[in-house]
């Protein structure tokens, strides 16, 4: 019996692979990039995140060390469209200041260190949550760490493999107990994992008889 059979969180996962194929994430071409775009998607879309990142690449500011001169308050206009803007300059500039006194400002430094220890720093900064550390880990670092986020609770409470009340952490250790150690795995996951919550299982008008999920608990 093959072990997705047996295991909902594969058969979850090859039921997506089938119906999307792969997903391609995180579209970001340098690692400072991702740590942006990390920050920046934070209660808003990616179209706008785009924009801000376009905003910073056109003035010659997507580095770390252009970055860490700009002004809080630049840095805010360049990434306006990303929405929240003056709060998320002020943690980009937090998040960077960390990479600096931690990391001699590389952020290669951050991605070799341990998994353990990078997060612990990541999660040190302030206005650095959970998903938006495991974002960067997962995505800019390749480490084998599974990103939780809403459409993740969604899509898997509703289905009963995941109880309603589960917080971040326990829902976390569901996926890591449940799958491969495997980075790669990882990423294409969540990416399949948002794709099917904004298709068909939205917060209030969910499509549950078209899809692809459909009787995947039993």
């Amino acid at each position: 019996m093959r072990q997705e059979q047996t295991n909902p969180f594969l058969r979850v996962y090859y039921r997506l692979v089938d119906h999307y194929g792969p997903q391609g994430w995180w579209p970001g071409e340098s690692g400072i990039e991702m740590i942006v775009g990390a920050v920046l998607t934070q209660n808003t879309n990616w179209s706008n995140v785009e924009k801000a990142i376009q905003n910073l690449k056109d003035a010659g500011m997507l580095s770390f060390s252009s970055l860490q001169d700009l002004s809080v308050d630049l840095l805010a206009e360049y990434i306006r469209p990303s929405g929240y803007y003056n709060i998320k300059a002020r943690r980009l500039k937090n998040l960077l200041q960390m990479i600096d006194d931690e990391y001699e400002g590389e952020p290669t430094f951050l991605f070799e260190d341990s998994l353990e220890t990078s997060r612990e720093n990541l999660l040190a900064v302030k206005g650095v949550g959970p998903e938006t550390a495991d974002s960067i880990l997962l995505y800019a670092a390749g480490k084998p760490i599974f990103v939780i986020d809403t459409y993740t609770h969604r899509v898997f409470s509703r289905h009963g493999l995941v109880a309603e009340e589960s917080d971040y952490h326990t829902l976390q250790q569901e996926f890591m107990d449940s799958l491969p150690e495997d980075a790669p795995l990882f990423n294409e996951y969540h990416a399949l994992i948002v794709a099917v919550a904004k298709e068909f299982c939205a917060k209030k008008k969910a499509r549950c008889s078209e899809c692809p999920l459909q009787g995947v608990e039993e």
